[in-house]
């Protein structure tokens, strides 16, 4: 992909759309909307495809890989109730969008990928945009053990079940959002940790990932 980080009235005006139709389908987080409005999508497109930036789709990246579709970041985003200063694990870190709009929102990202050629580009590319995650290669269903625990985990990948292993590195208190279900179909599950032992279980939309592979994965 071919990066130029240009941003005129064009993209905005496109971002402020988008950001009115998220609305109209119901997010309602101000500060979810806000992220949305600032990060330009169009930086993760290679330029022939800027056209498709500020639709509400999924859209491949490569490596059987996609940038996940704005409503779906927005949702996950708002489930996540990231206060500023949170400490955020995110598997899948993909194109790089849903980290931005984590940071955007006040969060100190750590980010995970397992696929080597969109984790070297995207290590150079969100840097460049001033997003300096904390970025790592491997198996996301294993989490990042070394630095946890943290107060928010998102999945950006269907699992097949929640992972104990990523309950396990999760603050008392903590949030994990993670889509949960087979390869066509994922239902969005919110875990809440209670306690050392205890956790709260939320089952809400159905969505379509790209599957999460790893040991604790597919």
């Amino acid at each position: 992909m071919a990066y130029k980080f240009v941003d005129n009235y064009r993209e905005r005006g496109a971002r402020k759309k988008l950001v009115e139709h998220l609305k109209a389908r119901g997010i309602a987080d101000t500060r979810v909307l806000q992220a949305i409005g600032k990060v330009p999508r169009h930086f993760f497109f290679d330029e022939t495809f800027w056209n498709q930036a500020y639709k509400d789709i999924a859209f491949p990246i490569g490596d059987g890989q996609t940038i996940s579709q704005p409503y779906t970041v927005a949702y996950q985003s708002e489930l996540l109730h990231i206060s500023k200063g949170d400490k955020v694990l995110e598997i899948g870190t993909g194109s790089g969008y849903q980290t931005c709009i984590l940071m955007e929102l006040g969060a100190e990202v750590y980010t995970i990928e397992r696929q080597e050629g969109i984790y070297n580009h995207t290590i150079k590319v969100l840097p460049g945009m001033g997003y300096p995650a904390h970025f790592f290669f491997g198996d996301g269903s294993m989490g990042i053990a070394s630095h946890a625990p943290y107060h928010k985990i998102i999945v950006t990948a269907g699992a097949p079940f929640v992972p104990e292993v990523l309950l396990k590195q999760l603050k008392i208190g903590g949030i994990l959002v993670i889509p949960v279900g087979d390869e066509n179909a994922q239902v969005m599950v919110t875990v809440i940790r209670i306690s050392e032992t205890e956790y709260e279980k939320f089952e809400l939309d159905t969505f379509r990932f790209v599957p999460l592979v790893g040991d604790q994965a597919w």
